[in-house]
């Protein structure tokens, strides 16, 4: 079976037993392109390389669905699957192809077999030229990873304004407190307590945070695979929210509600009691 994007001309057809003495072929067909044109399994439908002209009478006899390739999701090509030779005798093609796959066994010599076949295909004659599946899929992959550098210039540069956003907070919040911080002060309480304290509480808040902030990604992300997925009709995840990215993004937020605590109150503590009361 091979997988092909064509034009089709697709027309439902009643199944007539005389029209034909020797059984239809059978296709595979893409289920958007079932969804699209009402098409089931058992269905006879015409095939042809182009409109209007004359096609061969098929059985639609499976639905295929379509993969989660990132670089075919925003393509609108229907895809069908027919058997090599019917292909050949459908588009006129003859005992030629474009390029195949050659796959090599999976042992501890499979690099050395691999490079040995690409010789052997390069060699075979003028006009052939093999390529290992690894540079094939870095030279398609471009596209995504810039796109991942990008994102990853995004999250650095929210990171940061976070950081400087959530001191500020921190600044502003435990400035508020000032008079309770004096009162504790001339009550004795020492100020490596009162840092203790107030770092105490940027650590819950910043865990609160941070849970809160999960929840809300878990949320987002399942929206978004669900519109996408149904946008485009393919079970790609668009959005991923794994325990690394959690993990990452909880140790961050601690790291910097600590850091964040301990500046502003190190900044109170260091200010004269009487001071913080106005006098």
């Amino acid at each position: 079976m091979l997988v092909i994007a064509l034009t089709l001309l697709v027309a439902k057809q009643s199944i007539d037993s005389a029209a034909s003495h020797s059984p239809p072929r059978s296709i595979a067909v893409d289920e958007r392109l079932a969804a699209d044109a009402g098409l089931r399994v058992g269905d006879r439908v015409v095939l042809s390389a182009s409109s209007g002209a004359s096609g061969d009478t098929v059985v639609v006899r499976a639905l295929v669905r379509r993969g989660s390739d990132p670089a075919e999701v925003a393509r609108g090509d229907y895809r069908v699957r027919l058997h090599l030779d019917h292909l050949q005798h459908l588009i006129g093609y003859g005992e030629r192809v474009d390029r195949f796959a050659v796959e090599v066994r999976r042992d501890h010599s499979a690099s050395g077999v691999a490079d040995s076949a690409i010789h052997a295909i390069n060699d075979a004659a003028f006009g052939f030229r093999a390529y290992p599946s690894r540079d094939i899929a870095v030279q398609t992959s471009k596209t995504f990873l810039v796109v991942s550098r990008f994102h990853r210039a995004i999250g650095v540069i929210t990171i940061v304004a976070s950081a400087i956003f959530l001191l500020c907070i921190m600044l502003l919040k435990v400035d508020e407190r000032r008079r309770d911080v004096a009162a504790l002060r001339l009550l004795g309480i020492s100020s490596r307590s009162i840092v203790r304290g107030v770092v105490l509480e940027s650590a819950l808040i910043a865990a609160l945070g941070s849970l809160v902030g999960v929840g809300i990604g878990a949320l987002v992300s399942a929206f978004v695979n669900w519109h996408y997925r149904a946008v485009y009709r393919t079970p790609l995840t668009f959005s991923l929210v794994t325990a690394n990215i959690v993990t990452i993004a909880v140790m961050l937020s601690l790291a910097l509600g600590l850091v964040a605590g301990w500046f502003a109150a190190r900044r109170l503590v260091h200010v004269p009691p009487l001071s913080l009361f106005g006098r």
